[in-house]
């Protein structure tokens, strides 16, 4: 807002002709920023931004996708931190489309994941043109592309058939899960419950609904719920096509599912809410580019300060046993409070042995209120090759060792937490390693940053070598002459590197080459999307407007 920003800049100036300009300039000003960033049109400024972004960092990525008459169509892009995260935290991804970002009303779709902190953090971003299969099945074979061809272990989608049919073509090595939340809503819009004699007494059809998504870990208990709620609809139509996947929303069917306890795609509900905080839908492609970085830049604020307060801060230990004051060391905090409180649980724990081969019967006693015991779990323990394996199934989905195997581990002697129960994503040391794209080089976060650490070294060496030089004219003169010989190579290389991106900040070259990419960036057209002036902002949904309430009609 020009005037907003004016006015502060004079109350900061303490009077309008302290800023040295009028609202006017400003206006003027803002007006030829713009008109210079467009100045190839939005797709060669779009483009012109990703050379830059190359420019800048090697390993960032982009990839179009042209129609028959080469207009840019699907668009997808990847810098090297989100390449760096997805290498380490690639396990889990939600992937999901939101609207209004944009004035081309092209839909947005964002890959994301959880880290270390169980932080929202980014795998990659696309911007589409319709969401049809076949626009899918691009998206989703130019995400693995980009990522070395590794598949994740789970995806998280909403119900969108065509995105399902893409999943299940593409992600052939990966457990495709629905977004809960999605079904829930559609279940408050599809259901209608037939009329009880007693409300009070008869559970409502979305608690009943509720219950079959979370509450069995058996599946024939499932299936004789999901019968008897069946009788409580008028129209079964809606439960009929979501029985089909039971498999990929009910809990006893994903007992073995490694999830991390994601079971929506709520993640990146709450990013396009972020993002949307600094976006308009009549923002050109490229002003949404630069305002996604500023949200993707929060985000990873955010991350930067909880690796500061992980190094910083050490965790309270409640009880200080050497599997505490271990797991303390290796796990994040918010990870080792998790282990902590299973670690209390397994202190509540009664245990009996089952046979002679290592079987336990473990219930957890309540920690709050009556004593009362939960249901009972059988866990086998091997004392050889420190392995326990529980029925509740909690660390195959999460990755932390449950109060029940922690339990068996305690009767096994074992007093340590055996390394293979440590995953390395939930650990402060969760991103040491070196990554490659897939040119084969090493993926470098922050290349300034590199720099400046390898200008430190060689300052240091060079320093070195000096002082030792100094005390010897002959050794000086050497060391001259080697500097003066090396100088020409390093101007060389550096004018090569140089040579590609120099042209975007020199207008007067008169190169043919560079005159060529000039009209490629003025040339290239995006492929236009008729949208009707109503249709720019969402449409509400029935549940939005239930919300928020009748509006109630002016006299």
């Amino acid at each position: 807002m020009p005037k907003a920003s004016h006015e502060v800049a004079c109350r900061r100036a303490s009077g309008k002709f302290n800023v040295g300009y009028t609202l006017t300039d400003q206006k003027n000003h803002l007006r030829t920023k713009r008109q210079r960033e467009m100045a190839y049109g939005q797709a060669g400024s779009m483009l012109k931004f990703f050379r830059d972004k190359i420019a800048e960092n090697p390993s960032f990525q982009y990839h179009l996708q042209l129609d028959c008459e080469e207009h840019i169509a699907n668009i997808f892009w990847v810098d090297a931190k989100m390449l760096l995260d997805y290498a380490h935290f690639g396990d889990v991804v939600t992937f999901d489309t939101t609207f209004g970002t944009n004035k081309e009303y092209r839909p947005f779709g964002i890959f994301l994941g959880l880290n270390q902190f169980r932080e929202t953090t980014i795998f990659g971003a696309a911007l589409m043109f319709d969401e049809t299969r076949d626009s899918y099945i691009w998206l989703f074979e130019t995400f693995l592309a980009a990522h070395n061809g590794r598949q994740p272990r789970t995806i998280y989608i909403n119900q969108d058939a065509a995105m399902g049919g893409a999943i299940e073509k593409v992600f052939t090595e990966s457990y495709h899960g629905l977004c809960t939340f999605h079904i829930m809503q559609n279940d408050v819009k599809h259901l209608t419950q037939v009329g009880v004699e007693d409300e009070e007494k008869e559970p409502h059809i979305l608690t009943d609904f509720g219950a079959c998504m979370y509450g069995y870990e058996d599946k024939a208990a499932f299936e004789e719920a999901f019968d008897n709620m069946r009788l409580k609809v008028h129209k079964q139509t809606w439960l009929d096509s979501i029985y089909k996947v039971k498999e990929k929303w009910v809990e006893c069917y994903m007992r073995d599912v490694f999830s991390l306890g994601v079971r929506s795609t709520q993640l990146s509900e709450s990013f396009n809410n972020a993002l949307k905080n600094h976006l308009k839908s009549d923002f050109h492609i490229l002003r949404f580019l630069m305002h996604f970085e500023r949200t993707v830049e929060v985000k990873r604020t955010k991350e930067l300060e909880s690796e500061f307060n992980a190094r910083k801060y050490i965790p309270r230990i409640k009880m200080f046993t050497p599997m505490l004051v271990e797991a303390s060391k290796v796990y994040t905090s918010i990870i080792f409070e998790a282990f902590q409180g299973e670690y209390e649980r397994s202190m509540a724990a009664c245990c009996r042995v089952l046979d002679g081969n290592n079987r336990f019967v473990v219930a957890i006693a309540s920690l709050h209120g009556d004593l009362e015991f939960e249901e009972e779990r059988i866990v086998i323990g091997d004392p050889l090759t420190k392995t326990v394996s529980c029925s509740c199934g909690m660390f195959n989905r999460t990755g932390i060792l449950c109060g029940h195997g922690l339990k068996v581990l305690d009767l096994m002697n074992i007093k340590t937490l055996p390394t293979h129960y440590v995953l390395k994503r939930w650990t402060r040391e969760a991103r040491n390693g070196s990554i490659e794209d897939k040119e084969g080089r090493k993926v470098v976060e922050n290349p300034k940053l590199e720099a400046q650490l390898r200008y430190r070294d060689l300052s240091h060496q060079f320093h070195n070598v000096a002082h030792r030089a100094a005390s010897s004219p002959q050794c000086c003169l050497l060391l001259a002459n080697a500097l003066a010989s090396v100088a020409p190579s390093i101007q060389e290389i550096l004018n090569a590197t140089s040579a590609m991106y120099e042209p975007y900040k020199d207008k007067e070259n008169v190169d043919p080459n560079v005159q060529q990419i000039d009209e490629l960036l003025r040339a290239a057209r995006l492929k236009k999307k008729e949208v009707p002036a109503t249709k720019l902002r969402r449409k509400q949904t029935w549940l939005d407007k239930l919300l928020k309430g009748k509006r109630i009609p002016l006299k």
